[in-house]
């Protein structure tokens, strides 16, 4: 793999890290509780952002149709602390077969995302942006369940 995709790589994984890091231990009450309706709950956000992330990498640059549900992810309840870390370490081994194939030209290449055209490299750029935002939503949710519920 090129250094550029095994740096991005690793940045990702750092961010997969502190996920679990922040959801270790909270009992599955936890992972499903929201403050209110329309606030979504740590299963919902781990479910929605891996979904994305496979989308991104699966559909968006490799050009397969992933078949993804993206309202049944904002659906996601009761799925355990380990489906939820296993998710996203099978994303890495995931992504990781999908920047194996790709040059460093790809990144100027076009795709299509959301009725527009982007490159390839605005994907990467849009996918970490994604996945901080979601880690900060997630320290967010534990904090107040923590707070509030316990």
């Amino acid at each position: 793999m090129l250094s550029f995709y095994a740096d991005w790589l690793n940045n990702l994984q750092e961010l997969h890290d502190d996920i679990i890091k922040t959801i270790e231990g909270l009992p599955l009450d936890a992972l499903d509780w929201s403050p209110r309706e329309g606030v979504n709950s740590i299963t919902v956000l781990i479910v929605h952002l891996t979904g994305s992330q496979r989308f991104l990498f699966g559909e968006v640059i490799g050009g397969q149709d992933i078949h993804r549900d993206r309202d049944a992810e904002f659906r996601a309840k009761g799925v355990s602390l380990d489906e939820l870390a296993q998710r996203l370490k099978d994303n890495i081994t995931y992504i990781t077969g999908e920047l194996e194939r790709l040059t460093l030209a790809d990144l100027d290449t076009k795709r299509m995302f959301r009725a527009r055209e982007v490159t390839v490299g605005w994907v990467f750029g849009h996918a970490l942006k994604h996945t901080a935002t979601h880690l900060g939503h997630i320290q967010v949710m534990r904090d107040l369940w923590q707070q509030f519920k316990r």
